[in-house]
């Protein structure tokens, strides 16, 4: 269901002839959309939105009034190099969301999965990787090169520093500050942010058998409560589950930690 009451290109919107709009693609009353820009099959963009390029948008998104997606990022080294915002299916980016390209310091592109949520007034700055079906509730600021797992969960107002990685099915609190990694399934919050157990209710919902979790449980109190260093707790889990598929995260988690974990 959707409370627009026209098809198409609304008259009042300015679309550059360059744009690629595919069919079934609509965009709202003085919404912009510039050149370079690439937008899939479905994709709703409301009014008063701003979309500029090298920008690629899939499939069935839904793009709410105000958000500024694609613009130049914000670090001061960016000199106007062509680099992208790529931005995969049946994502919903709410009210005044800003969204960035990358820079050709990393790989030049800012990049979002599918099926996302970033709630209003989300910042994801330069060559930032989300992954899928996360949340990023309102205000989550996202610092330039954060990568965010699959299923991961940010609290309203969580700031996430530079170079950060948050794990897949991880979750933090609200108004936290997040200045280290959060490991896979790791819930975390505080100013700055500190462990507090493995997200077991989410993992719950999402079908994880109660074996794994006991197995998750044991794996964060090697990490967490036998005083090893994180290249210690990595060796002890490597050994100890070199098999269970769903240790894999939690121990990738910890061999890219190159900024450590949340302690």
């Amino acid at each position: 269901m959707t409370d627009k009451n026209w098809t198409g290109v609304h008259p009042q919107a300015i679309v550059d002839p360059s744009a690629r709009l595919a069919d079934g693609v609509t965009v709202g009353p003085w919404s912009y959309i510039g050149p370079e820009v690439e937008i899939g099959e479905g994709t709703e963009v409301l009014s008063h939105v701003v979309v500029k390029g090298p920008t690629v948008i899939g499939r069935n998104n839904r793009i709410f009034q105000f958000a500024s997606v694609g613009e130049a990022c914000q670090d001061k080294k960016y000199a106007g190099e062509p680099t992208t915002l790529v931005i995969g299916d049946n994502n919903v980016i709410r009210e005044n969301c800003t969204i960035h390209r990358g820079t050709i310091q990393d790989r030049g592109e800012t990049r979002i999965g599918n099926d996302n949520l970033l709630m209003a007034y989300v910042h994801v700055a330069h060559d930032c990787v989300i992954g899928n079906d996360t949340i990023l509730a309102n205000c989550a600021t996202l610092a330039g090169h954060v990568h965010i797992g699959d299923y991961a969960i940010l609290g309203g107002g969580t700031m996430v520093h530079q170079f950060c990685n948050i794990g897949a099915h991880s979750m933090s609190g609200g108004g936290s500050i997040v200045l280290k990694d959060i490991p896979a399934y790791v819930m975390a919050s505080g100013q700055s942010a500190s462990p507090h157990g493995i997200n077991v209710e989410g993992l719950r919902r999402r079908g994880f058998a109660k074996d794994v979790l006991t197995e998750l449980r044991r794996a964060y109190k090697v990490i967490y409560r036998q005083g090893l260093t994180t290249s210690q707790a990595l060796a002890e889990l490597q050994k100890t589950w070199p098999e269970l598929a769903e240790m894999q995260p939690l121990i990738e988690s910890l061999r890219i930690a190159e900024r450590g974990i949340v302690r």
